[in-house]
């Protein structure tokens, strides 16, 4: 089978299941999330604690502590700890590889697409 047989079987898969991961979440939660709901909610879980209301910044802190979680998988960060309040805190382990902005967002998906697995 040709090279480009198996990446557009892989691709069509990959879809697939990110497809199954949005349906999943817009039945959950009533709406397709973006890309930023979707790192929003990783956060909040990763997070823990009671539901409730964050500053701009701590919304964007938990954007933050979902991809490092979901980078950490693959090797490039490293939970540290929790401070104080709760709050994870990662460290970079391993630089990440140079890509364009439609890879570095298809290795978000394939890290989600893991996490809800």
């Amino acid at each position: 089978m040709p090279k480009f047989a198996i990446d557009v079987a892989y691709m069509e898969n990959f879809e697939k299941e990110w497809g199954d991961v949005t349906l999943m979440l817009s039945e959950r939660f009533g709406k397709v999330p973006d890309m930023e709901g979707i790192l929003f909610l990783i956060g909040i879980n990763q997070l823990g604690g009671p539901v409730r209301t964050f500053t701009k910044e701590q919304k964007q802190d938990l954007m933050h502590i979902a991809v490092c979680h979901l980078l950490s998988n693959e090797g490039y960060y490293v939970l540290e700890g929790t401070d104080e309040e709760g709050w994870p805190h990662y460290r970079a382990i391993k630089a990440m590889p140079e890509t364009n902005l439609r890879e570095q967002e298809n290795m978000l998906k394939k890290a989600i697409i893991q996490y809800f697995r």
